[in-house]
């Protein structure tokens, strides 16, 4: 009888500490990758107030210097002449962008935003500097963010396989003709350096811009559970889980670093000097790390995602001239 007990004993521990793994690992999911305030799925009337909402920008101070031109930028894209665009999901959800036209038959380059953002805020430069190259932009949403369904963000890891449909979809819808450059924003520059390196990574993608990229999913969410003062070899474990239990995928899959070990297309590398959020370091470590074509450029004095802002002539002139000499475009 006394062995029974201790039995009992030992199974309500085990128990308890598996909930406490399990409910320690939801609480780590929802923090980090899940989007609660976003429905699934949006009908026509939430996108249509989405889209004649007041324009935002980035919170923060860093951002405020350039309010007036983010703003600009973003009343001006509303203003031209745009298509809008979808693709569905292999899971089963609508992604949605804007499609600007420079001119019929221009390179087109397909640009993603950054963690928790949306296109119409963190790419309303985009537009603009793609002009500037003679290029046509198709500014897109990722899943869970701004006008598209979901409420899971990925890492990259979800985001890569969306991204190579976004591919098909301008081959197949829009031109099937056209050169294709992959540029994206923080972890929008994360999903297209993991693009780089997939072999089946469309031939009509001709280049990649990464800006203000991290290196691995690991690297960036433990530098920022640090500076939130919690443990992080602890808690990485369980964002880990959750990401596995509850968003069903592996966070550590091909990290932006390992796939440029593999990049197929030359590769520009933009970062900030003093980029507080995603070290300029992490950057620096991709571009030599990547065995394609490449360049590494750094803007002096621009903080997280805002190397466009801080310098619009000498960003554009230098994405013109890399991606005219070593993709033709």
């Amino acid at each position: 009888m006394e062995h029974l007990w201790i039995l009992w004993i030992l199974l309500g521990v085990a128990a308890f500490l598996t909930l406490a793994v399990f409910l320690t690992s939801y609480i780590c999911f929802a923090m980090t990758f899940y989007v609660p305030k976003k429905k699934k799925y949006m009908t026509e009337e939430e996108i249509h107030r989405f889209e004649t909402a007041e324009p935002q920008i980035p919170e923060g101070e860093i951002y405020e210097v350039f309010r007036e031109d983010m703003l600009r930028w973003t009343y001006a894209n509303r203003a031209r002449d745009f298509k809008r665009v979808a693709i569905t999901t292999e899971d089963g959800l609508t992604l949605r962008g804007k499609f600007y036209e420079h001119a019929p038959h221009a390179p087109i380059n397909i640009i993603f935003h950054g963690y928790r953002g949306w296109a119409e805020r963190d790419l309303n430069g985009g537009v603009f500097r793609c002009a500037a190259m003679g290029h046509s932009a198709l500014l897109v949403d990722h899943r869970g963010s701004g006008l598209s369904d979901g409420k899971v963000i990925t890492f990259g890891v979800k985001e890569v396989e969306d991204c190579i449909a976004w591919v098909h979809f301008v081959h197949r819808e829009l031109d099937p003709e056209a050169k294709i450059l992959l540029g994206g924003v923080s972890m929008g520059a994360a999903t297209v350096m993991m693009a780089a390196g997939r072999e089946d990574l469309p031939d009509c993608v001709v280049g990649v811009l990464e800006d203000c990229g991290y290196s691995s999913s690991k690297e960036i969410i433990k530098k920022v559970v640090r500076e939130m003062k919690l443990p992080a070899d602890l808690l990485y474990p369980f964002i880990k889980l959750g990401a596995r239990v509850y968003g069903r995928f592996d966070l550590d899959a091909t990290p932006p670093i390992e796939a440029v070990k593999k990049a197929r297309v030359p590769v520009l590398f933009i970062h900030g000097d003093t980029d507080a959020f995603v070290p300029c370091d992490m950057s620096r470590r991709c571009f030599e790390a990547c065995i394609s074509p490449k360049e590494f450029l750094v803007i002096p004095g621009a903080g997280h995602g805002l190397a466009y802002p801080v310098d619009p002539d000498g960003y554009a002139q230098a994405a013109k001239a890399f991606f005219e000499k070593h993709a033709g475009v």
